[in-house]
C-alpha cells in the first residue's frame, strides 16, 4: 500500500519539544516535495512546512517559523519535523503528503490539493 506513515506525536507542555517523522511505505519519496499539514480541532488542514527534494529549501508558515524545522533523510526514506517551544496553539493533528505536482516547494507554502499518499496522522497536544 502506498502510503506516509506519520509518527512521534503525543502530550507535552507549553515550551517543550517533540519529533515527528513521515515514512514512505510502498514507494520512495525521491522527486516530490513533502509537506507537513495540521488540522485543529473546528479548523481547517493548513499547510505548515514543505521540503523540496530537488534543492533541499524550505518553506515555513510564519505560525510556526524560528521554532520547527523540516528535514529529510532521503536513504531513510522519511521526512521529520523538530518541533521546538511548544505552544498550545500548535494543538492539531499532524499529518505529511507528497506534493505530485512539484519537487520543490512554492513560496506560498504547500498546497493541500497538490498532495497524496496522506497517512492517519499524529496527534499534538501542547498542555500544562
Amino acid at each position: 500500500q502506498v502510503q506516509l506513515v506519520e509518527s512521534g506525536g503525543g502530550l507535552v507542555q507549553p515550551g517543550g519539544s517533540l519529533r515527528l517523522s513521515c515514512a514512505a511505505s510502498g514507494f520512495t519519496l525521491d522527486y516530490y516535495a513533502i509537506g507537513w499539514f495540521r488540522q485543529a480541532p473546528g479548523k481547517e488542514r493548513e499547510g505548515v512546512s514543505c521540503i523540496s527534494y530537488s534543492d533541499g529549501s524550505t518553506y515555513y508558515a510564519d505560525s510556526i517559523k524560528g521554532r520547527f524545522t523540516i528535514s529529510r533523510d532521503n536513504a531513510k526514506n522519511t521526512v521529520y519535523l523538530q518541533m521546538n517551544i511548544l505552544k498550545p496553539e500548535d494543538t492539531a493533528v499532524y499529518y505529511c503528503a507528497a506534493d505530485l505536482m512539484h519537487s520543490r516547494c512554492l513560496p506560498s507554502g504547500p498546497e493541500r490539493r497538490d498532495h497524496a499518499y496522506w497517512g492517519q496522522g499524529t496527534q499534538v497536544i501542547v498542555s500544562s
